[in-house]
């Protein structure tokens, strides 16, 4: 155990299995009807532009993490480096992030499994919130175990998919992907990013990595390779199968697309999938919104009380429990697949600036780091790198207001009852100081 008390219980494979299990889930069922409706068969190259930013961005953690693993990173590095404000300020919004994640996840599962049998939805989304929350609960290596099994299972039914709908596909049915303009294609790069996001997750429970220095970036190499590959293949198999106006109106894109080639197999076969990928995502999505409340707690920012270590699970069951509240609270969210998927995006590209922006820090400032990083990147190629990652972050913000402003009056919402808090919160901590 490492000092705070936190279980090292995943290896080299769970790191990949949590980085690519997050972005490899629900998004790929779910964001190619919004992104086909804004940027139609541009989505193609949505996808290929979203990509750019994640690279860097995943340098970014990567470097990081060979210098600094531990759990909370997205918190706990814009705290270090930056100012305890600006630390405050990402894992706050990141509460909205993460509950608006789980929201997406449990609509979305409602949807495909409805199209397969008769069953109530809230009951189903209630049971699969519980049950994920419950495995979290128990320890992060069933959790690192389960997100292993279910990964290799949405690998095994996006390959058939492929395997058997390439022979079916052809490149008229697709069309042009610049017919939609430049203005439409950029649009969709904020929506397109959702298949990225989660690639660093493993980040978020750095101290219970196995030799987090090493394994952290090298499982966020190999992650990120992984997801790259599937998601060409996927999105222009389906895009070949049916058109971009065929996915647009779909409220199950890929099982649109796989009614060509598999026929009456295909609601099973994609229904199972989508399964797989939304518990699967769910399982990432909880432990990550769990470790930033516990290290927003273990810095006094939070009641003390969420920094609580199971004594025998070795977890910070109370963040987890209150994760647990917070999430079923967010099925009161609107339904609205682009308005869900903006309000994570935000949060997130805001993190991942602020995390570039330490990089930018720290390679100018290498004293601010106890032991220097074990990836050995030249601290210029690391300030250019965060640097590019602050303006595409901005960037891919500012593209999203093409798409939904509504988000953007949430996220702002939602920051101005955080700086209520944080202004309660340190007035309380001076008047105690004295």
């Amino acid at each position: 155990m490492t000092e705070a008390g936190l279980r090292q219980g995943v290896g080299l494979t769970g790191v990949v299995m949590f980085g690519a299990g997050t972005a490899i889930g629900v998004s790929i069922f779910s964001v190619l009807q919004p992104a086909a409706e804004v940027a139609g068969s541009g989505l193609l190259v949505a996808v290929a532009l979203a990509a750019l930013p994640m690279i860097l961005f995943a340098a970014v953690y990567a470097w990081l993490a060979s210098a600094v693993p531990i759990s909370g990173a997205s918190y706990e590095w814009p705290r270090r480096f930056l100012s305890p404000f600006a630390g405050f300020v990402i894992a706050w919004l990141r509460v909205l992030s993460n509950v608006g994640a789980l929201v997406v996840l449990a609509r979305v599962l409602a949807n495909y499994l409805g199209m397969a049998i008769a069953i109530p939805a809230m009951p189903l989304i209630a049971g699969a919130l519980t049950g994920v929350f419950i495995l979290n609960y128990i320890g992060v290596h069933v959790a690192a175990r389960l997100q292993t099994v279910l990964m290799l299972l949405l690998i095994a039914v996006l390959a058939l998919f492929v395997g058997t709908g390439v022979p079916h596909a052809s490149t008229a049915t697709i069309g042009a992907p610049l017919s939609a303009g430049s203005a439409a294609i950029l649009a969709g790069v904020p929506l397109m990013i959702s298949l990225f996001l989660g690639i660093e997750s493993a980040v978020e429970i750095g101290e219970e990595v196995r030799d987090a220095k090493r394994n952290i970036p090298l499982g966020i190499l190999l992650a990120i390779l992984l997801t790259a590959v599937i998601y060409a293949a996927v999105a222009a198999t389906a895009l070949g199968l049916v058109g971009p106006a065929a996915l647009a109106k779909s409220d199950a894109p890929l099982l649109e697309a796989a009614r060509v080639p598999l026929g009456a197999w295909a609601t099973p076969v994609i229904v199972g999938a989508a399964t797989i990928a939304i518990l699967k995502t769910m399982n990432a999505t909880a432990l990550i919104f769990s470790r930033s409340l516990f290290a927003m707690a273990r810095a006094g920012v939070f009641p003390s009380g969420l920094a609580a270590i199971h004594p025998r699970f070795g977890t910070p069951h109370r963040a987890i429990i209150l994760c647990y509240i917070l999430a079923m609270c967010g099925l009161l969210m609107p339904p609205s697949l682009v308005f869900l998927l903006l309000a994570v995006n935000i949060p997130t590209m805001l993190k991942y600036g602020a995390c570039s922006l330490c990089a930018v820090r720290i390679a100018a400032r290498p004293e601010l780091l106890d032991a220097p990083p074990s990836l050995n990147f030249p601290p210029r190629l690391m300030a250019v790198i965060g640097w590019l990652g602050v303006v595409a972050a901005i960037g891919i913000i500012a593209a999203g207001l093409e798409a939904d402003h509504r988000p953007y009056l949430l996220v702002v919402g939602w920051l101005a009852l955080g700086l209520l808090y944080y202004g309660v919160h340190a007035r309380r901590t001076a008047r105690a100081s004295f």
